[in-house]
């Protein structure tokens, strides 16, 4: 599974993708929001490609967003053990997502990948074209 997401100004309108392979197969999903921000686009990205699996699975999940990454692998655990606070005591951002995200991943074995955007990877590649078209289709 390949995520991205996309803003037009940030905050401003933004959407996300996503492709996930399995076999010779491929599926795809796209969202938009009308007022949002490129990190909340990319963890969308994950959260939709996870709801979209309609059982538990095994899922190599590519993301170029160190944040989702580490957010959920290496931040998580002290913001909900401090109250949802940073190590600087202000309100995490996006706990909404965060939160739905951790649902998420608890349902699935997710395996984590940073890939570097823009560089040709194409699962990459066409997650961020999805994520772009979303945001085309909205605002034309």
């Amino acid at each position: 599974m390949y995520t991205d997401g996309a803003c037009r100004g940030n905050p401003g309108p933004g959407g996300w993708g996503v492709v996930m392979y399995y076999l010779d197969n491929h599926k795809t999903a796209k969202g938009f929001d009308p007022q949002t921000t490129n990190n909340r686009m990319e963890l969308m990205a994950v959260i939709e490609g996870l709801k979209a699996l309609t059982r538990p699975c095994s899922v190599e999940l590519k993301t170029d967003s160190k944040y989702v990454m580490q957010g959920i692998n290496q931040w998580i655990t002290n913001w909900k053990k401090n109250g949802w606070k940073t190590a600087a005591k202000k309100p995490v951002k996006n706990v909404d997502l965060w939160k739905l995200l951790e649902h998420e991943i608890s349902r699935h074995q997710v395996k984590w990948q940073w890939v570097k955007g823009h560089a040709g990877i194409e699962g990459n590649e066409f997650a961020d074209q999805l994520a772009n078209q979303a945001i085309d289709e909205e605002i034309a």
